[in-house]
């Protein structure tokens, strides 16, 4: 039989094969309830790799990369994924893109492995985006590569098998939303189509999480949609570990999940929490979270996005993540014919390059015990301290503030043995005597062996040897909806989206009597500008209004006012908003307290 021959043969099994499944769906859309997730005493056993893989990478590919970010000859709004929505292009235009995927360039090996080298223990690319695109091979819709594409291979599996070969763990994002589905709709004159596009959806993750090798992880999103209900969340992820128990579902398969904000109070269906694109400042202890990253604008491929952050940059992230208790799965989004962008290639290669050398401070550990560390991050496992210095200081003395343990002994990862200089006199914690030149520009890592587990505790923010009191964003405690830490194209942590007049940020302090002048480092638009503020600490306070410095970006030193405490203590620095906001207060990087002599 020639080859044409057997095209035609397999399209008729996989027509025949179409036909049964389109009866199941139809026949499963009358009773969708499932028993219930499996019981989950073995919780921790389940979580336990994937608490301990610290770093995944995330691939956002399909048809849109195709167009990557352009359509008829002008550039798309948004993020390359979404350019079906954010350029208007009918429906059949764009699943006449199937016709044209055929990425020729596509080594699923050379992906995991570059994954692999990257010091990634884990993968997930888009089986299914909000496009409806399938990268995996499935008899519920010709809507495939397989049946719509010319290059009819199975993606996901031989991804999923270049993984496992790899050593890499391997998990599908599945999209509850999908823009082409004649199913997914709203209610209708009574008729409820859900159920029916929940059939659908049962049988494509039925098909992915059936037999020995299926996906380790099932990445959810799409939920935020008005059709989709905490019910039908519950359910799904149920039905999941029905059919794989061991699998790991993300939170946002469930309507409850959190927003940007933080943690929601309510936690719904999932195993953990999924903030985008920002690190939350003060994640929850004992909670499993991840946060997804892109390395320049976009998830899907745009090659008019030249705004790559730097190596450095992320490598600072995975630090700030992985000392707060989190994972970081960083995405790279393939070109139309199958490569991965040559800048996402160099910069994971410099990740590689760094946790070769410094990866037992990130895998396998937990969350250090510092939330206010004006040095860097830290991570822990069992009696050793990693410090993460992403601050090195420049006369080579760290003093470890907070740090009650005894060290045992200390060094560079990478380099010597330190010198660790015990509490005496003016020194009331352990001294490091380290190199004058940082190790690494992004990180230089200290590993300290403790006569314990680490023994910390959180002194208040004092001066520092000029008197000056520095109150950085990162180490700041915030209230109300949406205030956050952020970070903009430098790097350097602000607090932002304060967009609630009840929010507020907030340091504790312990300062000497005296008149201090304060300052704020900050930005803010001309439509913002002119918001009250105020600066409390005590019953001292000076109050201002909001100047106008150029944009969101554009950071400038603020004279707030000056403050006089009568006597020395200890306090509370807080910044809030007087009055009704224009729209968002500020974006603040620090507030500085310099002593008026």
């Amino acid at each position: 039989m020639d080859a044409r021959g057997r095209r035609v043969l397999r399209g008729e099994h996989r027509m025949a094969r179409f036909a049964v499944a389109m009866a199941s769906l139809i026949l499963a859309g009358a009773s969708l309830a499932c028993q219930g997730p499996p019981p989950d005493a073995d919780r921790d056993e389940r979580m336990g790799w994937w608490r301990e893989a610290r770093f995944g990478m995330f691939i956002h590919w399909g048809l849109y990369a195709i167009p990557a970010g352009e359509w008829g000859g002008t550039p798309a709004p948004g993020t390359g994924e979404w350019i079906q929505r954010n350029a208007r292009i009918p429906a059949d235009d764009y699943a006449a893109l199937a016709s044209r995927f055929n990425p020729r360039r596509f080594d699923a090996r050379a992906w995991a492995r570059l994954a692999r080298d990257a010091g990634m223990k884990y993968l997930v690319i888009t089986a299914k985006h909000h496009d409806g695109f399938c990268l995996f091979d499935s008899a519920a819709t010709r809507y495939d590569v397989i049946d719509a594409t010319p290059f009819g291979r199975d993606i996901v599996r031989e991804l999923g098998e270049a993984c496992r070969e790899e050593g890499v763990r391997f998990g599908v994002y599945y999209s509850i939303w999908d823009w082409r589905h004649p199913d997914f709709r709203r209610d209708d004159g009574g008729l409820d189509r859900m159920p029916m596009y929940v059939a659908y959806m049962k049988a494509q993750l039925r098909e992915l999480l059936t037999g020995d090798d299926a996906p380790a992880v099932v990445w959810f999103d799409g939920e935020w949609t008005e059709e989709w209900t905490e019910e039908r969340g519950q359910d799904l992820y149920a039905f999941c570990r029905s059919i794989s128990p061991r699998v790991i579902v993300n939170n946002r398969v469930s309507k409850a999940r959190d927003g940007m904000a933080g943690f929601s109070s309510y936690r719904g269906a999932g195993d953990y929490h999924t903030p985008e694109q920002e690190i939350p400042a003060r994640p929850p202890p004992g909670t499993d979270w991840e946060t997804c990253m892109t390395m320049n604008d976009t998830w899907g491929y745009r090659d008019d996005d030249p705004n790559w952050k730097p190596a450095a940059a992320l490598i600072r992230q995975l630090a700030e993540v992985a000392g707060k208790g989190g994972n970081f799965l960083l995405n790279v989004g393939p070109t139309g014919e199958g490569e991965i962008p040559a800048p996402s290639v160099e910069r994971l290669r410099a990740i590689g390059r760094w946790l070769a050398v410094h990866g037992e401070a990130i895998h396998a550990t937990s969350a250090g015990p510092f939330r206010r560390a004006t040095w860097g991050h830290a991570t822990v496992k069992g009696s050793t301290l990693y410090l993460l210095v992403t601050d090195w200081p420049r006369d080579g003395r760290l003093e470890v503030v907070g740090l009650r343990s005894r060290v045992l002994g200390a060094r560079v990862l990478g380099g010597p043995e330190v010198e660790t200089l015990a509490p005496r006199g003016p020194i009331r914690w352990p001294m490091l005597v380290l190199p004058i030149d940082p190790p690494d520009e992004a990180a230089g890592v200290i590993r300290l062996d403790l006569d314990g587990p680490a023994d910390v505790e959180e002194p208040p923010i004092t001066p520092g040897p000029g008197g000056e009191l520095v109150l950085h964003a990162a180490a700041a405690d915030l209230t109300g909806r949406g205030i956050r830490v952020e970070r903009k194209a430098d790097d350097i942590p602000n607090i932002g989206a304060w967009t609630d007049r009840d929010g507020s940020a907030s340091w504790p302090v312990a300062l000497g009597a005296g008149a201090y002048l304060v300052e704020l480092e900050l930005a803010s638009t001309d439509g913002s500008a002119g918001s009250g503020y105020v600066v409390e600490l005590g019953a001292a306070r000076v109050e201002g209004v909001v100047p106008a410095t150029g944009g969101w970006e554009r950071f400038v030193a603020h004279a707030a006012g000056v403050v006089r405490l009568p006597a020395e203590g200890a306090g509370t620095v807080v910044v809030r908003a007087r009055g009704e906001l224009k729209h968002a207060l500020m974006n603040l990087r620090r507030v500085t307290l310099t002593p008026v002599r």
